[in-house]
């Protein structure tokens, strides 16, 4: 099953702060993500101390923090660097 994925401005805004390369990478990475969530190479958890929410690696430094919205819908929350969970 392919997900749609909905963006919040917030996740739109944090992403315009990345460079160009890290763009890019979101960008590849969104395309894995969409055909599975959990594929493993997202190392995609459950982020402890929260309902529905998940966050994916991009590479080992920047994350996703995403939720579903119902059976065919994700929606991306924020990306940022790895202290992204420090700031919820």
């Amino acid at each position: 099953m392919r997900f749609q994925i909905e963006f919040t401005q917030a996740f739109e805004k944090s992403l315009k702060k990345l460079t160009i390369k890290e763009q890019k990478l979101v960008g590849a990475k969104l395309k894995i993500f969409c055909d599975n969530p959990f594929y493993p190479s997202l190392r995609t958890k459950k982020v402890h101390g929260f309902e529905n929410l998940f966050e994916f690696s991009v590479n080992m430094d920047i994350r996703i923090l995403w939720r579903y919205k119902d059976d065919k819908i994700i929606i991306t929350l924020e990306i940022g660097h790895h202290d992204l969970l420090d700031k919820l």
